[in-house]
């Protein structure tokens, strides 16, 4: 007998607005679900039901008087590194433990007022500055259900844990070097960063902005869903754009043209080849791809991680911390930062101007490389990470110091993409024989997400990947 998680988002809102079941009913279940299910998965942070089903209350009256809002009754989570008005935002760090702003952040407001029903924060790293969700602000580290002694990265691992045990049917996510696209690779999820610009930064603003939230879901649809609500931006955004497609319906079609797609599996460490599986499932792709009627080559990997280029993007992770620190923790409370965060900032904060505009010069050249080499190329293909899921304590097993290294070669083909500012979306592939999950990542044109998704709902359709779920799901 199927259960309301069963249900993909686009078939709950159905089910909502044809009087099926109530918003109420849907958020019990998921409220049922986390209580029961969310203590060996560190997913959450902060659950609040009586405002959950205020909301949800809400979302049945309006229902009940056929006023349709995009995801009317649906419940979700919001990454605790994004201001929920009313509801604890810590930003994962326990010197901020408590905090309830008094606005929303942008794109959580346009959440809200498109109807969804949110149950509460998903943890999150302090200040969003690892790949992994350590048990600082919850009871265990944030895992993957397909094997709960591997993390299920970050910075949106505790988002894609929700997701991918049926604790939320989608959640909301953000993306600085790969931090929604690794989580969905760790639990069989269709990750999406969007273009630069499309989804908006507000209220922060910054002339090097890597950083764009997005959804994490099971389908493609279900991502584009999401993403077309958050695809909005204010009056005086530096970077925002309209897209002249309905990105919604974009997750639902078939590309209207023949692609070139460009594929590579090198990682750009000499030190670090990619597993296996993670090779296996390019080429599954590709070989589909090539069957679906797309030109797809191999190339060269356009520029490889020198030691100049891997140390600038770690300097960028630490003049985050450091701006997080001065910005957000009083002096007072910050012996409650975690080691990893004190490192960061230190060195953040030892940075000197010229440092700062040099590291910002070698990222940009690192991005514009990219650019150059697939100027001709409609999507790259590579994989999401180098590996399968990582045990936990893996990324400070050889000591804080060496953190971003660590984190920089698992996550190795992610973050070009932030720099350039093109979409790209990770997609599921296969479980290996030990049940762990790999997946693939398609990189688009820049400003042509509509594009990407209807490339990534193309391959679901024609089964790249099958519906697998982990025990959590049955339970």
């Amino acid at each position: 007998m199927s259960e309301l998680h069963d249900l993909s988002t686009a078939e709950q809102l159905r089910a909502l607005r044809d009087h099926d079941f109530t918003a109420r009913a849907l958020t019990e279940h998921y409220l049922d679900r986390i209580d029961k299910l969310d203590g060996e998965l560190g997913a959450f942070i902060t659950v609040d039901p009586e405002l959950a089903l205020r909301e949800a209350d809400r979302a049945d009256e309006q229902l009940a008087h056929h006023l349709h809002t995009p995801l009317g009754g649906i419940p979700i989570g919001i990454k605790d590194l994004h201001a929920t008005a009313g509801l604890a935002t810590s930003y994962g760090s326990a010197a901020l433990a408590g905090s309830v702003p008094t606005d929303d952040a942008w794109t959580v407001g346009l959440i809200r007022r498109a109807g969804a029903v949110v149950l509460g924060k998903t943890n999150a790293p302090e200040f969003g500055v690892a790949c992994y969700v350590d048990g600082v602000m919850a009871p265990v580290p944030s895992v993957t259900p397909f094997d709960t002694g591997r993390y299920s990265s970050g910075s949106s691992g505790s988002a894609a844990s929700a997701v991918s045990a049926g604790l939320l049917p989608l959640a909301h996510a953000s993306d600085g070097a790969g931090s929604t696209r690794t989580p969905a690779a760790t639990c069989h999820l269709v990750g999406v960063k969007p273009s630069r610009g499309l989804v908006s930064l507000a209220p922060a603003g910054s002339f090097f902005a890597a950083g764009v939230e997005g959804p994490l879901a099971r389908t493609v649809e279900d991502a584009a869903l999401l993403l077309d609500v958050m695809a909005h931006g204010p009056a005086g955004d530096l970077y925002h754009w309209t897209s002249d497609s309905d990105l919604a319906r974009a997750g639902r079609i078939e590309p209207d043209r023949r692609l070139k797609i460009a594929w590579w599996t090198d990682t750009g460490f000499e030190s670090v080849a990619p597993h296996p599986e993670t090779i296996r499932a390019v080429h599954r792709a590709a070989e589909l791809l090539r069957d679906l009627g797309h030109e797809v080559v191999e190339v060269a990997l356009p520029a490889p991680w020198d030691e100049t280029t891997a140390q600038a993007l770690s300097d960028m992770l630490s003049i985050s911390a450091a701006m997080s620190v001065t910005n957000l923790v009083p002096p007072d409370r910050r012996d409650r930062l975690t080691p990893h965060t004190q490192h960061l900032a230190a060195s953040g904060e030892a940075m000197t101007g010229t440092d700062v505009l040099t590291m910002q010069a070698v990222l940009a050249q690192y991005a514009m490389t990219f650019l150059t080499a697939l100027d001709d190329v409609d999507i790259a293909l590579t994989p999401t990470t180098s590996g399968p899921p990582v045990p936990v304590g893996h990324f400070e097993s050889e000591g804080i110091e060496h953190v971003s290294r660590r984190m920089i070669e698992w996550s190795c083909y992610t973050p070009w993409a932030n720099l350039t500012g093109q979409p790209a979306v990770s997609l599921p592939s296969h479980l290996d024989d030990d049940g762990l999950p790999y997946s693939i990542q398609l990189i688009g044109r820049i400003r042509h997400d509509a594009a990407l998704l209807s490339l990534a709902a193309q391959l679901e359709h024609e089964g790249l990947w099958d519906v697998l779920h982990p025990p959590q799901w049955y339970r």
